[in-house]
């Protein structure tokens, strides 16, 4: 990083900001009958992409402690995975604006773009086109936590314990994955896992359509 340059700087930070902008409004709109409050929205955001900052130091210090590069892929993806569920906690979760089944998805996918924006960002710098499947991941990893409460939305706490737990287990999963793959033979598994990420983000659509119709519920 380098003889960075302002323009430098900027053009990393559009290229961060404007991919997850975009996928956020195409996901905002599947909360199109009762939207949510632009100012928590946007705070979630912000506060995603605060995490980031927290995140690199730990990862930087687990890289310096574990060899095993399979464990480091597993322990790199818990820690963002936890960090983001952390931030949607401290901002949303006791929101009385969270009152929809669609609304707990809607959350997390906002505050894993506002992660993947600035991390997004910091690969630009770095000249690492990982980010090019990074947004995508971020939004179906962390949005699975969110489908996952929302599907509990109208069970009991102890089930909704349960489910939170299935939820962050599958988004460390494929976090882990896809972060597997990319390490591997230096990316050339690009397209397979990015062919992955799709059928998971359609599979993510279709049970967000489910969320919207037990919304309508209520």
């Amino acid at each position: 990083m380098e003889n960075l340059t302002f323009q430098t700087v900027t053009i990393a930070l559009a290229g961060g900001m404007l991919p997850a902008l975009l996928w956020l409004w195409f996901w905002l709109k599947e909360d199109k009958e009762k939207p949510e409050p632009t100012g928590l929205l946007f705070m979630t955001f912000i506060i995603g992409m605060t995490a980031v900052i927290f995140v690199l130091p730990l990862e930087k210090l687990a890289s310096d402690l574990i060899n095993n590069e399979h464990i480091l892929i597993i322990i790199w993806s818990m820690l963002e995975e936890v960090f983001k569920y952390g931030a949607v906690s401290l901002i949303t979760l006791r929101s009385l604006s969270l009152d929809e089944p669609i609304d707990y998805p809607i959350y997390f996918i906002t505050v894993a773009l506002g992660f993947a924006a600035l991390e997004n960002a910091l690969f630009l710098l770095n000249g690492n086109l990982r980010f090019l499947g990074a947004t995508l991941l971020h939004t179906i990893a962390s949005g699975s936590i969110g489908i996952f409460l929302g599907l509990a939305f109208y069970k009991k706490p102890s089930i909704k314990r349960l489910y939170l737990i299935c939820g962050l287990i599958i988004s460390i999963v494929l976090h882990s994955f896809f972060n597997f793959f990319i390490m591997k033979d230096n990316g050339q598994q690009f397209f397979v896992i990015f062919l992955f990420l799709w059928t998971v983000t359609i599979i993510s659509i279709f049970l967000l359509e489910k969320l919207r119709k037990m919304s309508g519920r209520i």
